[in-house]
């Protein structure tokens, strides 16, 4: 049994940010590890035969909105569900988290991931500018010099690495959390997660 739960997401979920705070809560109290995995969804959709939400039917688009709103105020979140800076390119703040991981641990990933989730869907911040990310680094107490080196070849040859790994896994949506090489996909399974991890 691996004591590290695998952890495949993308910066701008919402679905990510609403879990994001129960599933650092869970691996306290399983006193678990956790491998913090920024992917590429527009690869992985494409392998997986999943759409770009932008690419989806009206009615899906709708039901979704309806969604996290209910998730929301179940879970008592604060939740912008069309936020200003949205649809918006995570792959900036993944390569930082990715960076991050590397550098300074999976703590301080998990604590800058909160914060990047944060500012997407409660505090109307845009995700992709180097000036917000750089302020939520100095938030979250992280070198300033991270920013630069996310832009690294190496940081990039990472961020693919994961997303192919996903892929091996059978990672379809985000997000998407391995338990001892059990997939379970979505914030909502996370009571699923919680037996494993604490059962």
């Amino acid at each position: 049994m691996s004591r590290t739960v695998l952890y495949y997401f993308t910066p701008q979920s919402p679905w990510t940010y609403l879990g994001h705070a129960r599933l650092a809560e869970l691996l306290r109290r399983g006193r678990r590890e956790v491998a913090v995995l920024p992917v590429d969804y527009g690869r992985i959709f494409p392998a997986s035969g999943g759409l770009p939400l932008g690419q989806r039917a009206p009615q899906r688009q709708a039901y979704r909105l309806v969604e996290l709103k209910r998730f929301a105020e179940q879970l008592e979140l604060p939740l912008n569900v069309q936020p200003r800076f949205f649809p918006v390119d995570g792959t900036p703040s993944a390569r930082l988290i990715t960076a991050v991981a590397q550098l300074d641990g999976m703590d301080a990933a998990m604590r800058l991931t909160g914060a990047v989730l944060a500012a997407c869907w409660c505090q109307e911040r845009d995700i992709a500018s180097e000036a917000t990310l750089s302020e939520l680094l100095e938030e979250t107490d992280l070198p300033a010099e991270r920013l630069a080196g996310a832009r690294a070849a190496e940081v990039q040859a990472r961020y693919d690495a994961h997303t192919q790994a996903a892929l091996d896994a059978g990672v379809f949506g985000a997000p998407t959390y391995v338990v001892d090489g059990e997939l379970f996909w979505g914030q909502d399974r996370l009571d699923f997660v919680a037996r494993r991890l604490l059962g």
